[in-house]
C-alpha cells in the first residue's frame, strides 16, 4: 500500500511539473507584451509609463537652393559643393533652349564635381546654376533641366524663340552694365526689358550675389569657342585677366580681351565686374557640342588658381 501511496505521489509531482512548465512560459492570449517604450520610469510618481520615441525632423538637402523662379514661375535652382564661406559660381542656360548644351555643360560639371569633391579649393564652395531661362529651354527641348539631346539637332533658326524668356526678354541684355532697353544681338534687335533687372531670372542672380561672397564666375554661352574676360568700363582686373588666360590655356580656346563682334549692353559677366568680381564668359564652339574634356580642363584651371 506504501508503495502505491508513493507511486502515485511521483505521478502527480510529474504532472504537475509538466504543468507548470507549459502553461506558466507560455503567453496568456491577448496579453500585451512588454516594450522598451514602457520600461522607463516616470521618477515623479513611481509608475511606469509608454514612451514613443520622438520623430526626427526631416533633413533640409544642403546641396541646392531655390533662388527664384522664372516668368513662368519654373523654379531656377542652384547647387552647391563643398562647405567654404567663399563661393565660384558657374553659369548656364541664360540663353535657354538656342544654348542649351551650356546646360548640359553645367550638369556635367556638376557629375564632375559629386566624383571629385577633392577638386574643390580648401574654403571655398563651388555653385552650380545650370538653367538659368527654364522657360526659354522649356519652349526647345520640353525639359526644364537636364535632357536628353534629339538624335537629329533642329535648325537653329528654330532654336531662337528660346534664347528669350516668356517676356520675350534677351536676359544677358537685362543686367545693370550699360543697359539699354533695346539691345543688340547680331545684326537683330533684341529687348533689354523695361528696366535693368525686371526679368524675375535676373533679379534671382542678382540677390544671389549681394547675399554670398562670390570669388570668382564662370558663364557659358555659344557659340564662338573662346574665353572672354569681363569689365564695364572699369578696365579687365587682374584676376579677371589671369582666369581667362588660365581656362584658354587649358581648354585650347582662344582667349579674348573683350566681346567685340557687335555691341553688348546689359551683359550679366560684365556686370560681375562692376560688382569687382573677376568673371569671364566661355562661348562653346557650336549650338550643340558639349565639349566636356576641354571645359572640364578648362575648369580645373580656374579651380587650382583659388587653391594656389
Amino acid at each position: 500500500m506504501k508503495k502505491i501511496t508513493i507511486g502515485v505521489l511521483v505521478v502527480a509531482l510529474i504532472i504537475g511539473g509538466l504543468y507548470y512548465l507549459f502553461f506558466r512560459s507560455t503567453p496568456v492570449a491577448n496579453a500585451p507584451l512588454e516594450t522598451s517604450e514602457q520600461t522607463e520610469t516616470n521618477e515623479s510618481n513611481g509608475t511606469s509609463t509608454a514612451q514613443t520615441p520622438a520623430e526626427e525632423p526631416e533633413a533640409e538637402n544642403p546641396s541646392e537652393t531655390r533662388i527664384g523662379s522664372s516668368v513662368d514661375n519654373r523654379d531656377i535652382t542652384a547647387y552647391h559643393y563643398g562647405t567654404g564661406t567663399q563661393e565660384l559660381l558657374f553659369v548656364g542656360g541664360i540663353h535657354g533652349g538656342y544654348s542649351a548644351n551650356t546646360t548640359l555643360v553645367a550638369y556635367e560639371l556638376m557629375d564632375y564635381l559629386e566624383e571629385n569633391p577633392e577638386k574643390i579649393p580648401e574654403g571655398y564652395r563651388v555653385t552650380v546654376i545650370p538653367v538659368l531661362n527654364p522657360d526659354g529651354l522649356f519652349k526647345i527641348t520640353g525639359s526644364e533641366g537636364r535632357f536628353t539631346p534629339p538624335t537629329t539637332p533642329l535648325s537653329l533658326a528654330a532654336t531662337i524663340p528660346g534664347r528669350f524668356n516668356a517676356h520675350d526678354v534677351d536676359l544677358n541684355r537685362n543686367f545693370d552694365c550699360e543697359w539699354q532697353a533695346k539691345g543688340t544681338w547680331q545684326t537683330r534687335t533684341v529687348s533689354g526689358g523695361t528696366a535693368v533687372f525686371s526679368e524675375p531670372e535676373a533679379q534671382a542672380v542678382r540677390d544671389y550675389v549681394a547675399s554670398h561672397d562670390i570669388a570668382g564666375a564662370v558663364v557659358w554661352y555659344s557659340a564662338a569657342g573662346g574665353v572672354f574676360a569681363s569689365t564695364c568700363k572699369n578696365g579687365i582686373s587682374d584676376d579677371t585677366q589671369a582666369l581667362t588666360n588660365a581656362y584658354a590655356k587649358a581648354s585650347g580656346y582662344r582667349a579674348y580681351q573683350d566681346f567685340d563682334f557687335y555691341e553688348i549692353t546689359g551683359d550679366m559677366v560684365n556686370w560681375f565686374a562692376k560688382q569687382d568680381i573677376p568673371a569671364i564668359s566661355v562661348l562653346l564652339s557650336s549650338h550643340t557640342a558639349v565639349e566636356w574634356e576641354k571645359n572640364r580642363a578648362g575648369i580645373d584651371a580656374f579651380l587650382n588658381y583659388f587653391a594656389e
